[in-house]
């Protein structure tokens, strides 16, 4: 069975973006084992790609299943959330207020969180959440805080009130400080088996690249979860992870292809969820405007005609995804629909490749198993280069490797990447054109709703003509789940923490 669920989400507070709840049956979560009665306790089993690299320390974790476990460790903030109120699900912060400006962010602590160690959570402690991305050198997607509040003016007044100044007046504070963020104790420096926390799991055992045990937190403040333990393993080969679940020695998996997908079709006892729009990830290739020869927008151009992406939806995708059109954010409100889908012009390309001077150009597109389909869509991309006269090559790393060392990533000439499910504006990084940055800007903190909107569309019209990502895909995650499995939440990233198994 392949359970879908499609809604188009509003941005900013009012309009409550989510990036949480994606795909399954009913409210976004697998229910058929609730419908079955699951029972209580057992052990999940789930298999993730993972890899060597994987780390606890969910800052600097380079593959997916870091933060999988991290969030199962580690109580959230609050959570984006399609389903609640104001678009948000509260979880250790249990009120965000903002000024009339828009210039100050009030944050209320939840009564009654312990943390592991037995001490109680306090504003300090979420503060202190808030600014470890920085203080700890973390991944640029958990420093979205940062970017839009002075975190070093930020004070505790009482020990259950965080103030937060803004930078600048900012309409979309929720969606930063909802995003991503956990709960740790306050001078946190290390990630260990031992590290005290306040999520609905503890860490018994963790090897990278192998699997981690996790068991119930008895004292968790938040709905207890069913599971006595969950084992989370890693198997970087999702054809792999597929035979692990049909062989039974796994329960769950996620991150697998449609091929891959094709081959529960019709097996007994298992069931694939695919999730919809919004909640795809944008898979894009990004050329470094800082290298030769995508600093000249002729050349980026061209890139952007030469790929065939009907070809790679159909041979990669089997269908099973949405065509990008070089901007993210594709099935959020702010999203331009009017922009004209980019199309396969490889004539063009030729002769802005000549116009620039780069008809025989070499490059060296680097890419990974981090999302389904990635390395394969590279590929092509790849071959569909070599057809207009580029020299190009692929050269694809180990799971787990392609953010290992995010600095020299980001420093690649022409690299594959993603980001998961989230609208464009409160996700937009500053600093390569600072037209756009000026216009999102204003998206995010013009008093008009109409003002915002039309900022964020010039701004993905200057990206859409000049920018520096060949955004081909949206790619949707797939999971399956053996019989019995029920409570999985598709959100940016799977959530385990109420799912429940039975025999």
């Amino acid at each position: 069975m392949v359970a879908t669920r499609s809604r188009r989400l509003g941005a900013g507070i009012a309009a409550a973006l989510a990036v949480t709840m994606a795909a399954g049956c009913g409210s976004g979560s697998s229910e058929s084992g609730a419908a079955q009665g699951a029972s209580t306790g057992g052990t999940l089993r789930a298999a993730f790609a993972g890899g060597s690299t994987e780390t606890l320390n969910y800052l600097q974790g380079p593959t997916a299943l870091d933060y999988v476990r991290a969030r199962l460790v580690h109580a959230p903030l609050c959570e984006l959330d399609a389903d609640a109120e104001d678009g948000v699900a509260y979880g250790v912060v249990s009120d965000i207020q903002v000024s009339k400006n828009l210039t100050q962010y009030t944050l209320t602590v939840r009564d009654g969180v312990k943390f592991t160690d037995g001490s109680a959570l306090t504003s300090k402690d979420v503060l202190y959440s808030l600014q470890a991305p920085t203080l700890l050198k973390g991944l640029p997607f958990t420093q979205l805080v940062a970017r839009g509040f002075d975190l070093d003016q930020a004070t505790t007044p009482d020990g259950s009130t965080v103030v937060l100044p803004a930078l600048s007046p900012i309409a979309d504070g929720r969606d930063l400080i909802c995003q991503s963020m956990l709960a740790i104790k306050a001078g946190t420096t290390e990630f260990t088996t031992g590290t005290p926390s306040s999520g609905p799991f503890t860490i018994g055992a963790f090897e990278a690249g192998r699997s981690t045990t996790l068991r119930r937190n008895p004292d968790y403040y938040g709905q207890a979860p069913t599971l006595d333990a969950i084992e989370l393993v890693s198997i970087a080969d999702g054809t792999a992870r597929v035979n692990a679940l049909r062989q039974g020695q796994v329960d769950y998996i996620s991150g697998i292809t449609p091929a891959q997908a094709q081959t529960l079709d019709g097996v007994e006892g298992a069931t694939v969820t695919t999730s919809e729009l919004p909640y795809a990830s944008y898979l894009q290739f990004t050329m470094n405007t800082a290298a030769e020869p995508f600093d000249d927008e002729r050349v980026r151009e061209a890139f952007k005609l030469a790929v065939d992406r009907q070809k790679i939806l159909q041979n990669v995708y089997y269908g099973r995804a949405f065509i990008g059109n070089d901007v993210p954010g594709l099935g959020f409100a702010h999203y331009d629909d009017d922009l004209g889908q980019r199309t396969y012009d490889p004539e063009r390309a030729r002769k802005l490749l000549q116009e620039a001077g780069a008809e025989d150009v070499q490059v060296e597109l680097t890419a990974g198993p981090e999302l389904a389909g990635m390395v394969e869509t590279a590929t092509l991309i790849v071959e569909d280069l070599k057809a207009i006269g580029v020299r190009a090559t692929l050269k694809e790393v180990a799971a787990g490797e392609l953010y290992a060392d995010y600095e020299a990533y980001a420093a690649l000439p022409f690299r594959a990447g993603y980001t998961p499910p989230a609208s464009f504006e409160p996700n937009w990084a500053p600093g390569v054109f600072p037209d756009v940055d000026a216009l999102v800007a204003t998206a995010r903190s013009a008093t008009s709703a109409d003002e915002r909107l039309d900022a964020s569309h010039q701004a993905q019209k200057l990206l859409w003509e000049r920018g520096n990502q060949l955004g081909v895909m949206f790619v949707p995650n797939i999971s399956a789940a053996s019989d019995g499995v029920s409570g999985v939440r598709e959100l940016q990233f799977p959530d385990l923490a109420r799912a429940t198994v039975s025999e």
